[in-house]
């Protein structure tokens, strides 16, 4: 089981700094992959940046706790960041993203890092 929850979690830190990469280098494909289409070239740019910087940040921490602080701190790190992809689907669905978009990767993705966390509490 050790290895099964060190492994999600770093895949789930790896998937982090990926989204961060793009949001901040390809921003349109990003944006729409997010569910929620935006002009990169014009107001929505800055907040596309932000979000760049948002998730590859999480991988960053995710990445040094688990190397630095061990499996319990990553846990109680990947339980306070599953509030993120539960807000993400709040921000597809009230921005007119399609229910498959919001419940197929932004809520699964919530699911998935409370997994992480729940098998890191374990280890």
């Amino acid at each position: 089981m050790t290895v099964t929850a060190y492994t999600l979690a770093v895949l789930l830190d790896l998937f982090c700094l990926f989204l961060g990469y793009r949001f901040l280098f390809q921003p349109g494909p990003a944006a729409a992959g997010y569910g929620v289409p935006a002009d990169p070239t014009g107001d929505a740019g800055a907040y596309l940046s932000v979000k760049g910087l948002r998730d590859g940040t999480f991988g960053v921490v995710g990445l040094a706790l688990l190397a630095f602080a061990g499996a319990h701190a990553e846990a109680w790190f990947m339980l306070c960041v599953a509030l993120v992809p539960l807000g993400d689907t709040l921000t597809v669905l009230r921005h007119g993203g399609t229910r498959a978009v919001a419940f197929g990767i932004h809520f699964a993705t919530a699911v998935v890092v409370l997994i992480s966390a729940a098998l890191l509490f374990l280890v």
